[in-house]
Formats: structure tokens, C-alpha cells, sequence
């Protein structure tokens, strides 16, 4: 098995592994043995990836220099560490296995969403194309300083994200005793103190939050406009979480949206993939449907890809 059809089996067992007993796992049965196999495979590409790292920073393999991926600094900032302070490699390859599978689950969710809704809307995915073709063109990739640029390909992610947030709980912990000024219902002026005693934990529905008027005009709609004005940093988009404990991924996620999108969009066009006499409402319905799992998206989105004929 190779390790990424082992990624995809943990990815896709990740319920069963957690919730189900080791000897339920143990038996002799083909699903069981196959996820197994999956997480012994995993585990063992991981610890090998340790070892290499660590032999390549202590300098036994100098001659490649040190790499700058995030597993790499991972294992560097753990060699660096007071003793007492250090991971062991266990700890340290579940961390890894934590960046590795939450940017795999999450993006994959919100790519899936993302093409679904631009299959939909026709008009929202040329005015998408037309401002990739005025940036990059059909004669050249993507490059970093272009991120800016292709606000509205960030765009068409962010509302995707919004409309499935896929971290839909965001719990956080007192550190003081502190008083939260909650806004009064819509048409009440003012708000209402919500006292929290240090150590108390606090659950946000992010879904509610995205889909609360008060914050988003027609919150149940598509509309990527919203974000055309907003700073790509901006808290006002709250599904990455903000603060000092918002995810540290949002960069990368970002980043790696607008590059694959900006280059799937320039080559493809985007259809929903209908069943025989199925309208796209109803393609909507059965399709773009809230999908929890551990984290929240959408099931398996047909569609239909054409290639564009260069101009």
C-alpha cells in the first residue's frame, strides 16, 4: 500500500479508528485489516521522515542542507528544546499527522463545495475567469506576488468556507475571570453583560455565526461579492477562527486555494454533473447538503469538467 492510499484509508476510517475498541479492530476482517495496514504504513513513513530530519539538521547529511517544509522545522524547533521541554518521536509524529491530515480534510471539503458552487452559477465563475485571465493569462502559473491580485478567486473560497465552516464548533477556555458583551437582538439597541469565571470553557456555533444576519446580507445565498472589498486578512471572516488561537493554517490554505483554483478555472470549465431530467435547484439540494463527519463539508460533488479552448 502506498502512502497515499494509506492517507486516503486513515482519512476515510479516522470515525471508526477513534470510536471503535482495538480488539473490534483486530478481527479478522477485510475493512479492519485494511485500516491496520493504513495506520502501520502511515506510522512507519512517519518515523522514517523523523529520522531522516533529525540526521539531516544534526548534519550527518549535510550536503542536502537542512530543508524548510514545516515537518522539518517541527522536528528542529523539538531537537532545539530543553530536554525537559522536547517531544518524544511519538508526540512529535502525531503532531505532524495532525497538520498533515487537517489541511488534507478540510481543503478537500471546501474545494468540493467550491466547484459545486461555481458549477451553479455560470456568470460568478466567468466573472472569476475573466480576472485570472487578466492577471496570469493562458502563458504562465500562478506566482505568490499574483495572491492580491486574485481577490476574487480568494473570494469564491472564502464564501464556500463560509457557507460550510469546517471547524462548525470553536471552543475556548477563560484564562481570567472576564464579561462578554453580547449584542442585543435585532431592533434592541445596546447589549447585554455575560459574565464568564476564569477556567469556564465557551462553545461558539461557527455555523450560526456564519449564517447570522446581523453579520452576512442574505446569509442563505451565494455571494462571493461580499468579500471582494475585504482585506485577505481581515477578521470579518471569522471561519478560520481569529484571535491568537485562530488556525495556523489559514495562510497556507489560502495560498494553496487561489493557486490550485486560478489554475483549474483557466484550463476547465465547471458544470454540475445532473441526473436525467434534474433541474440545478434540485441538483442543489441533493448535492450541496451539509456532511459532518469530524469536521463539517459536503459529500461527493459531482460535476462535469470541459476543457477551455485557448483564445
Amino acid at each position: 500500500m502506498s502512502v497515499q492510499e494509506a492517507l486516503r484509508v486513515v482519512a476515510d476510517s479516522h470515525m471508526l479508528a477513534i470510536a471503535a475498541p482495538k480488539w473490534l479492530l483486530a478481527l479478522p476482517f477485510r475493512r479492519f485489516k485494511e485500516v491496520r495496514q493504513a495506520h502501520d504504513q502511515l506510522a512507519g513513513f512517519m518515523r522514517s521522515q523523523v529520522l531522516d530530519r533529525k540526521a539531516n539538521i544534526s548534519g550527518q547529511n549535510s550536503v542536502k542542507g537542512v530543508n524548510h517544509d514545516a515537518f522539518t522545522l517541527l522536528v528542529k524547533a523539538n531537537e532545539d528544546e530543553e530536554s525537559k521541554l522536547k517531544l518524544d518521536d511519538q508526540e512529535l509524529i502525531g503532531n505532524v499527522f495532525i497538520m498533515l491530515f487537517a489541511g488534507h480534510e478540510t481543503t478537500a471539503h471546501t474545494f468540493a463545495a467550491t466547484l459545486g458552487f461555481l458549477g451553479l452559477y455560470p456568470d460568478i465563475q466567468e466573472e472569476v475567469l475573466e480576472q485570472i485571465m487578466s492577471v496570469v493569462g493562458w502563458e504562465r502559473d500562478p506566482v505568490y506576488e499574483d495572491y492580491s491580485s486574485l481577490n476574487k478567486v480568494l473570494a469564491v473560497f472564502y464564501e464556500s468556507l463560509r457557507m460550510f465552516p469546517a471547524g462548525h464548533i470553536m471552543i475556548r477556555e477563560a484564562t481570567e475571570d472576564t464579561v462578554l458583551q453580547i449584542p442585543n437582538p435585532a431592533g434592541q439597541e445596546g447589549t447585554t453583560p455575560f459574565p464568564v469565571p476564569k477556567g469556564v470553557q465557551v462553545m461558539v456555533d461557527m455555523v450560526g455565526i456564519q449564517y447570522n444576519p446581523r453579520y452576512f446580507d442574505e446569509p442563505e445565498k451565494y455571494k462571493p461579492s461580499r468579500w471582494y472589498s475585504i482585506s485577505t486578512e481581515s477578521e470579518a471572516f471569522s471561519a478560520f477562527s481569529i484571535g491568537p488561537r485562530a488556525c495556523i493554517g489559514r495562510k497556507f490554505a489560502t495560498t494553496e486555494a487561489v493557486a490550485f483554483l486560478t489554475m483549474l478555472l483557466r484550463d476547465w470549465k465547471v458544470e454540475p454533473l445532473l441526473r436525467d431530467g434534474e433541474t440545478k435547484e434540485a441538483w442543489r439540494e441533493r448535492v450541496l447538503d451539509a456532511h459532518l463527519v469530524l469536521t463539517l463539508g459536503v459529500a461527493d460533488v459531482p460535476l462535469r469538467f470541459t476543457r477551455r479552448a485557448r483564445k
